[in-house]
């Protein structure tokens, strides 16, 4: 027969692992002598609901500092010699965990086990990351008869347990001694000590003060209710206290506060909103207390990305914790909290929108982004907020609901520079554009007319801007005819049509438009002249009948028509190349190589007529 082995554990190999890999900083220490204490009373209380026992006389939680030295003292349900071998010396065993008889004795039900905080069996040895030993005083509530009993264990992973006589500890509960590793006494100080317990146990259900062995009176280190179920005497004053607590928290003082309660889900808090802009890429860091112990400050997945105008603090006893207790387990009941957390913000919105429009207005000029985020998956919200939210349009910065009703064919580009290069032109012709270039403009638009029926939404082409320009007499194009044949022969390698129309402003000369299609076309044929005979094949067989880009020019402008006129077609053809790479850099699109290589040629084209002209010389004389 095999025989049958036990796992050993190194516990100098296990502390490394929990102070290096676990746990992000020895800090977490105060946390699970903090959550021992708690959850020992808890059970204490517990058992003896179940057994119809008095209470104890006094719920007592202190925690005391001092050079090198932290103790913390519990009135909780303590522990029996066997316990203590049982429980504070086996990895991965917890008094808290059902499914033991340990546990049916200790809590009787498993709605009782609910109210624990601890879950995972590492507890007390998760102490050894900042102690060199750990010694344990504890006296059994539920056998009276049990004597007080000594754990002591030292990093090296040894521990002894021995009973004490009845006077080392009168009365049922536990103290935990810690001496610190040498490097560690930082984490010992009486003030870290002090500040760490409030920053992990201010909201803890019990009573704990704090002692820093000076002879001071005790300092309280919980402070219940939480602010955000505190009663106030008006809405005003409860706004200004719950700013005040944000600033504390996260150091700023917020636009607006939202209320997150969801009792079902047995979670309560507040979120702020924060009074300066943020990308939609930041993921804040939100603080979550679990049971009323801080979990996390840095909860990333507690809200949905859309919400990242905001930053929440909020005490949940549903979500699950992972194993290091610093961090929320992302499951199906985090992604509902999650989601229902998300319905109460746009809740809040809906409910400024009704009747607050004021301070709408100064969220939305603030976090018009983080709306349009949340738009784009709730149509209903977009059609809330068409009155609100802001877009830049070739009629300036207005709503889509102004732009919509001065418009009933909108038209969009894609690109912010496109839309700079347009706007003016279309403004004076009567065009409407939207610049879509911005984060997610061009989604909201995509659903506008799901939300405005009637209203034509497109991207904007180089036909629908040239169809809007004036056309030029006829007279007079055909007098240009020669003018424009030259123009449009030594643009026909760039793939570029030539136009004439007349429009304002008068300033610009001429206009690049193209559209996706063109683009995309212009694409395909750059890489067909870099292809080899495979893919040029496979290239050319793609190739369309997309319409080209154009070069629209201004017959109203002076210096067009005097282009026009020139007697040298040579010079003439450079002008227009000139022309077009002008246009080209306006529209500030991504050069080809080609084009490189015609603003060159006409660049120096004009160089070499200038210093070889009849003036030039006379100047020259």
């Amino acid at each position: 027969m095999t025989p049958v082995n036990s796992f050993q554990v190194d516990l100098r190999g296990l502390v490394d692992l929990l102070s290096h890999h676990l746990y992000s900083s020895p800090r977490v220490y105060v946390r699970e002598l903090l959550q021992n204490a708690v959850d020992a009373v808890t059970a204490r209380r517990a058992w003896q609901t179940q057994q119809d026992a008095e209470p104890a006389a006094e719920i007592r939680i202190r925690l005391t500092a001092s050079a090198g030295r932290v103790s913390i003292e519990d009135s909780g349900i303590g522990l029996t010699a066997e316990e203590a071998h049982s429980l504070l010396a086996t990895i991965g065993r917890s008094s808290k965990r059902g499914g033991s008889g340990a546990v049916d004795e200790l809590h009787g039900l498993e709605t009782a086990r609910q109210e624990f905080l601890g879950q995972f069996g590492i507890g007390l040895l998760a102490c050894f990351v900042v102690a060199r030993q750990i010694r344990v005083v504890t006296r059994s509530a539920r056998d009276p008869k049990a004597a007080p009993v000594e754990w002591l264990a030292t990093d090296d992973g040894s521990y002894t347990v021995r009973e004490l006589p009845d006077e080392a500890r009168p009365e049922p509960g536990t103290t935990v001694y810690l001496e610190a590793r040498p490097g560690a006494e930082e984490w010992t100080a009486p003030a870290r000590v002090e500040q760490l317990a409030r920053d992990f146990g201010a909201l803890l259900p019990y009573e704990i003060t704090f002692e820093d062995g000076t002879g001071e009176a005790p300092r309280p280190i919980t402070d219940r209710p939480a602010i955000w179920d505190r009663a106030f005497p008006t809405p005003t004053a409860r706004r200004v206290a719950l700013a005040g607590h944000c600033a504390q928290l996260f150091g700023f003082t917020p636009l607006d506060t939202i209320d997150l309660d969801l009792p079902v889900a047995g979670v309560r808090g507040v979120a702020y909103v924060l009074p300066e802009p943020t990308s939609p890429a930041h993921r804040s860091g939100h603080r979550v207390h679990l049971k009323g112990m801080l979990l996390t400050e840095k909860a990333d997945n507690l809200l949905p990305d859309w919400a990242f105008f905001v930053r929440a603090v909020l005490d949940t006893d549903s979500l699950r914790p992972t194993a290091s207790r610093e961090n929320l387990y992302d499951d199906e009941t985090l992604a509902a909290v999650r989601e229902a957390l998300g319905a109460r913000i746009r809740a809040w919105l809906a409910d400024l929108a009704a009747s607050e429009p004021e301070r709408l207005a100064a969220f939305l000029s603030v976090h018009h982004l983080g709306v349009k985020s949340l738009a784009r998956h709730d149509p209903e919200l977009l059609g809330l907020m068409l009155p609100w939210l802001p877009f830049e349009t070739s009629d300036g910065s207005v709503s889509l609901e102004e732009f919509a009703a001065a418009h009933s064919d909108i038209h969009f580009t894609r690109t912010v520079e496109e839309f700079r290069q347009i706007a003016p032109i279309a403004a004076a012709h009567g065009l409407g554009v939207i610049n879509a270039g911005y984060t997610y403009d061009a989604d909201l638009l995509a659903l506008l007319p799901t939300v405005r029926p009637g209203i034509k939404v497109t991207e904007l082409d180089a036909g629908a801007v040239t169809d809007r320009l004036d056309p030029v007499p006829t007279s007079a194009e055909l007098a240009l005819a020669p003018f424009l044949a030259t123009a449009r022969t030594r643009l026909e390698a760039q793939s570029c049509d030539v136009v004439l129309r007349a429009f304002q402003p008068v300033a610009v000369p001429a206009l690049y438009l193209d559209d996706r299609q063109a683009r995309q076309e212009r694409d395909r044929a750059a890489a067909e002249e870099s292809a080899d005979s495979l893919w040029t094949g496979i290239l050319g067989a793609l190739r369309g009948s997309a319409p080209r880009a154009r070069l629209v020019l201004n017959h109203n402008n002076p210096l067009v028509r005097r282009i026009a006129e020139l007697p040298d077609e040579a010079l003439t053809a450079t002008a227009v190349e000139s022309l077009y790479g002008q246009a080209l850099l306006m529209s500030q699109r991504p050069l080809r190589p080609a084009d490189s290589t015609l603003l060159n040629r006409a660049f120096l084209g004009l160089l070499e007529w200038a210093t070889h002209s009849p003036e030039a010389k006379e100047d020259r004389a």
